[in-house]
């Protein structure tokens, strides 16, 4: 079977003993945005807060992020299958960044996986592929902690972080954005922290 993204050119590729190559692809919001909307249309995306958005809405959400220089949106592919969504961002940027004390080096993580194909969870999966993101994000992204603002109420994410290695931080209440290109609702988050050392140790 051929790679329909074979010609896309990666920020990062790894290949994992095991596992295959992971591709962490700049998402196109055009071409990529009937499989993105079709994740985040899913009941289990509900905390991402984009259910009722129609495909086009959702391509204009990305194609808006894809104008920012602190935030940025990646396609993560394996074997030539997308598996997952990937935004990073500058915490210092986003409103995250009114509930703790940024440090140097943090970089904020948002991931969603791709639905389980017709075999269902595969054991070992989900930390086979973050730590390929990881390498990204804190390896060739030269960052020192990694920072996620799951919902206080998405208790599967929460016990994915910390089953990650993630150390659980205060549960905080991320303010309302409401701006012209953006409208994001008051949110109560869990946040999380995961530290260079904890994955690549020196």
């Amino acid at each position: 079977m051929s790679d329909p993204y074979a010609s896309r050119t990666p920020v990062h590729e790894q290949v994992i003993d095991g596992f295959g190559t992971v591709r962490v692809l700049p998402l196109d919001p055009a071409a990529d945005a009937t499989v993105i909307h079709h994740w985040v249309g899913e009941e289990r995306a509900a905390f991402w807060g984009m259910t009722e958005l129609t495909e086009q809405q959702v391509a204009g959400i990305y194609a808006h992020m894809a104008t920012l220089d602190t935030h940025h949106a990646h396609l993560v592919v394996r074997g030539g299958e997308p598996v997952a969504l990937l935004q990073t961002y500058e915490p210092e940027a986003d409103r995250v960044s009114e509930c703790y004390d940024v440090r140097p080096g943090d970089i904020g993580v948002h991931l969603l996986l791709a639905p389980a194909g017709p075999g269902g969870g595969q054991s070992g999966w989900t930390a086979r592929l973050v730590a390929a993101i990881a390498g990204y994000v804190l390896l060739g992204l030269d960052r020192r902690r990694v920072v996620v603002d799951p919902d206080v109420r998405n208790e599967r994410a929460i016990a994915r972080f910390l089953k990650l290695g993630f150390a659980p931080g205060p549960v905080v209440v991320l303010p309302e954005i409401d701006l012209p290109d953006v409208y994001l609702p008051e949110k109560k988050a869990q946040l999380a922290f995961l530290d260079r050392e904890i994955l690549f140790p020196a």
